[in-house]
């Protein structure tokens, strides 16, 4: 029989830090949190080869005293947590006093320290979590920890690590969302000696989100704001046209914490139905403020989940919030005729823009030559010159004047190199300084008006599917289908709510054969399907009739469509909003008898359909979230018939 016994402390360090430290991105997440515990303001975080072999983290915080560094490399040491009571109302990232005694037992840690009040820092090194050396050295007020050779004495592990390049793309992504988070701190990223981004650290979030996911998703942005006792809501969040295949996009935290959590995906996700197309996702950047007492942080290690005291309110506030946000914005997309394939976000230039203190530089760069170069107005070399003043101008201001011309062509090289660099053209005139960032300011009202139709002319059909409408220098093409199914729906959805549908006896009935499954669902939710039009009841052992349908869909309904529906509908049945999502599918099944594409329509019908459709909330996309309008630019056109260049 096994004897118990008791572990050594270098077992019991190496187990513990199993569950903290998982790969090198887990180093620098938990590093970069102290750091930022530690009230920095700027922080460098240097990797190479995936943070395998190097990890160098620099800040300048507070900075530990030389009496407490080997306190602070001990488990369960820590100076956020003073009582059992500050459990319940965390202000801090870290707080479980497990990442630096973690760390340490799989890594060889170096680290420099110095307090501000002291006069000297202080280097601390330990290998495997054994002390190496404690001296003292010149320092700069703050932090820097060196981690070398990660896993060096647990090949085990080691060997389960991914390749260099997977870890670091692993740190990149912690480091986004880190430089997301915390926007009021300057963080510099460099990863193999490149500097990945650089923020400024002067809290301007949308600065950040250009720099890390581009132009493209930045200019399509709807700000959030939220505020009521005890939690506020604020961020942006992106329109229906920047979706993506994955949650990659979805980023949320709470209290200055990155988090996943399924009651906040859910929130979202809901909040985006009618919006977007199946197995499409949002971009999102949310920060949720809520009392330290109404969320539990401390719920696993790494300290990526929370859990809320009343999660059903915070589902509901973040979910319609963000629904009153999507149906108070134009989601109209825009169409280029000539746009060209963009690269893949991992694949672009690491820098968007230019650093902070490189825009500065040229700002500085162009007003000095503004300044210096005189006008060639009244200049007597300036081309259509009189020969008389030509001849007039002494040779010292020839040679003036050709230092001028080359500061001109200086000044136009800078102009060129940022907007072949950067994608961001500037002004002539320096005081216009860098626009790149204007555009995330334009608004843009709704194209058609009930009041107003003078405002708009329609066209005609093309193909006789797409109706053509033309307003100002723009042309717009609704697709009659996606319209009239979303005008359905929402009439649907309405009458549901004012117990105003209408059903239409069918004869011969409609008898359907439901499995096991959908069986339940209409034992359990008959009423709904009554109350949405349907009557239904049971018709032999294994059998359902169906007597009578909403009354649009009179004329089109069949066992097959019925049938379609109880299949959707299915995976509704055990969660706690089926009923919800039951209906949602219900009113979309009735979407069927909308006028389908290749259907001739006459202008009156559009012009009601048009009216229909501006009395929606969310007239922009199709039940199923395809879009019902785009539009094209008439300079997009010119340009395609080579008009403008």
């Amino acid at each position: 029989m096994a004897q118990i016994a008791v572990l050594d402390q270098e077992t019991i360090d190496q187990i513990a830090a199993g569950e903290v430290v998982e790969r090198p991105a887990s180093v620098v997440k938990e590093l970069v949190e102290n750091a930022i515990d530690a009230d920095s303001t700027a922080i460098t975080v240097e990797v190479k080869q995936g943070g395998i072999t190097f990890i160098r983290i620099t800040d300048n915080g507070c900075g530990i005293g030389r009496e407490q560094l080997s306190l602070a490399f001990l488990r369960h040491a820590t100076s956020k947590l003073q009582r059992l009571q500050d459990l319940w109302a965390i202000g801090s990232l870290g707080f479980r006093g497990e990442a630096l005694s973690s760390i340490a037992a799989v890594a060889q840690v170096e680290m420099i320290t110095k307090p501000q009040e002291d006069l000297t820092g202080v280097r601390y090194c330990i290998d495997g979590g054994r002390e190496q050396s404690c001296e003292e050295v010149g320092a700069p007020d703050g932090t820097t920890i060196l981690v070398r050779n990660l896993f060096y004495n647990t090949p085990a592990r080691a060997k389960f690590l991914k390749t260099p390049a997977t870890e670091g793309n692993y740190i990149t992504g912690y480091m986004e969302q880190l430089a997301l988070s915390h926007p009021q701190i300057s963080f510099k990223y460099m990863l193999n000696g490149q500097i990945r981004f650089q923020t400024a650290g002067n809290g301007k979030l949308k600065e950040i989100i250009y720099q890390i996911y581009g132009r493209d998703i930045t200019g399509e942005l709807i700000e959030i704001g939220h505020r009521r006792e005890g939690l506020s809501i604020h961020g942006y969040i992106g329109k229906p046209a920047v979706s993506r295949g994955n949650r990659n996009f979805e980023n949320y935290y709470v209290n200055g914490r990155y988090v996943k959590d399924r009651i906040l995906m859910k929130a979202i996700e809901e909040s985006y139905r009618g919006f977007l197309m199946q197995h499409q996702y949002p971009f999102t950047c949310l920060f949720l403020e809520l009392d330290g007492g109404t969320v539990d942080v401390n719920v696993h290690p790494s300290k990526m989940e929370v859990r809320f005291s009343d999660q059903e309110d915070v589902y509901q506030t973040v979910k319609q919030v963000l629904t009153d946000a999507l149906r108070g914005t134009v989601l109209i997309p825009k169409v280029q005729l000539e746009k060209g394939k963009k690269p893949d976000r991992k694949t672009q230039a690491p820098m968007q823009m230019p650093e902070p203190f490189e825009q500065k530089r040229r700002q500085e760069y162009l007003r000095r030559m503004e300044k210096e170069i005189p006008s060639t107005q009244n200049d007597p070399g300036r081309e259509g010159a009189s020969v008389q003043e030509k001849s007039a101008v002494p040779a010292a201001d020839t040679v003036s004047r050709t230092d001028t011309v080359n500061q001109k062509g200086q000044m136009a090289s800078v102009l060129r190199e940022d907007e072949k660099r950067y994608g961001v053209r500037e002004g002539a005139s320096a005081a216009a300084g860098l626009q790149q960032m204007s555009l995330f300011d334009k608004k843009e009202n709704f194209p058609f008006s009930r009041k107003d139709r003078s405002v708009y002319r329609i066209i005609g059909q093309l193909f006789t599917t797409y109706w053509l409408i033309e307003k100002g220098e723009e042309l717009y093409i609704i697709d009659q289908h996606a319209a009239h199914e979303k005008v359905l729906y929402e009439q649907m959805i309405r009458a549901h709510k004012r117990r105003e549908i209408f059903s239409q006896m069918i004869s011969p009935p409609i008898v359907i054969h439901p499995s096991m499954q959908e069986r339940q669902l209409l034992d359990t939710h008959r009423e709904l399907f009554a109350e949405y039009g349907f009557d239904v009841e049971e018709f032999g052992p294994d059998a359902y009739c169906i007597r009578s349908v909403p009354h649009n869909l009179y004329g089109i309904a069949t066992d097959r469509l019925f049938l379609e529906l109880l299949s959707e509908c299915t995976d509704s049945l055990e969660k706690a909003d089926s009923r919800e999502m039951i209906g949602h599918r219900i009113a979309t099944m009735a979407c069927k008898a909308a006028v389908k594409g290749n259907s001739r329509m006459s202008i009156p019908e559009t012009q009601r359909l048009i009216d229909e459709l501006l009395t929606l909330d969310n007239p922009y996309q199709c039940p199923h979230g395809r879009p019902t309008i785009i539009k094209m630019s008439k300079a997009e056109l010119e340009k395609k018939f080579r008009r403008i260049i």
